[in-house]
């Protein structure tokens, strides 16, 4: 638990590949994934918004996370749990404990709007069923349930809850769970384009989505942020975010799987009822990373993972 607890730096929110008939491509999965743990990422998360859950099945779900858990090395490997019924989650989070998650990611019990009281049982019982470290996923904006500041006060006493990826779109939350809450939870940012205005808040990490196409640049943002070297940081940031803005879009997955298609050449095939991007939205996507790629910095050399 000690371990878990201090989880810390990129934790990239992966794809999950599809071959043309629609089935799970492993391999690809591995390439992808393998591609991150080379450049330097903390830690993997599967099966989440991104990662396309509400079409996966359990079963999937636990192949994608041996997939992850194939290359990850000893970085932790989270297992997102969204299902819709209590029952259901506490059932993934049982099967994913056995299955080798080093923790959960958890959301609400969607597509429900549950209330504080709810929200809290249906957390608790998640965490209890699979009993490890879980981060508490809250993102008022998509999902209409806001886990505040005073909520995770009243679920602090549950050592289960470790951390928290804060997706409200308000930078002053870091500030206001810390003011409450000190260092309880471990916040990781949970909005692409407001990383690093949050580590310079106090997260403790990011929870990444367009860095799956340009890992690199993504884990440099962080290193450079935590050896005090902020000006430098905060040029790649600069430079990154026009692509980090695709990430803050209904179509996040379609956006992002078409940057990995451009940038580390994979694929954008979804899961319907998904579709790829066409027309004028996709050439806008397609000239964002292109010009991203055209204009890619030199990095400086990078501090170790101690630094």
């Amino acid at each position: 638990m000690a371990k878990a607890a201090n989880w810390e730096g990129i934790f990239p929110a992966v794809t999950t590949k599809f071959r043309e008939d629609g089935s799970i491509d492993h391999a690809e999965m591995a390439r992808c994934y393998q591609l991150n743990i080379d450049a330097g990422i903390d830690g993997l998360i599967v099966c989440g918004s991104l990662g396309e859950a509400s079409t996966l099945t359990q079963d999937e779900k636990l192949d994608i996370l041996a997939v992850a858990r194939s290359v990850a090395g000893n970085r932790p490997v989270l297992l997102t749990i969204s299902d819709g019924a209590t029952r259901d989650a506490q059932r993934l989070a049982e099967r994913g404990a056995a299955a080798g998650a080093a923790g959960f990611m958890v959301l609400p019990g969607l597509p429900y709007k549950s209330d504080p009281r709810e929200t809290i049982a249906h957390y608790t019982a998640v965490a209890r069923a699979g009993g490890l470290p879980v981060m508490i996923y809250n993102n008022p904006v998509a999902y209409g349930v806001d886990i505040t500041p005073s909520i995770l006060a009243e679920m602090a006493a549950e050592p289960l809850f470790v951390a928290v990826k804060e997706s409200s779109d308000d930078i002053r939350r870091v500030t206001d769970i810390i003011n409450l809450l000190g260092d309880r939870y471990r916040i990781f940012a949970g909005v692409d384009n407001l990383a690093l205005e949050s580590f310079a808040m106090g997260a403790n990490g990011w929870v990444a989505g367009v860095g799956l196409a340009f890992p690199r640049e993504n884990v440099a943002i962080w290193r450079l942020y935590k050896a005090g070297r902020f000006e430098e940081a905060r040029a790649i940031y600069r430079w990154m975010k026009p692509m980090l803005d695709i990430d803050v879009s209904a179509r996040l997955v379609q956006n992002i799987k078409l940057a990995e298609m451009i940038a580390i050449g994979s694929n954008d095939r979804c899961r319907a009822p998904r579709l790829p991007l066409i027309g004028e939205e996709r050439a806008r996507i397609t000239a964002i990373v292109e010009e991203g790629i055209r204009r890619r910095p030199t990095l400086p050399a990078l501090v170790s993972e101690a630094a």
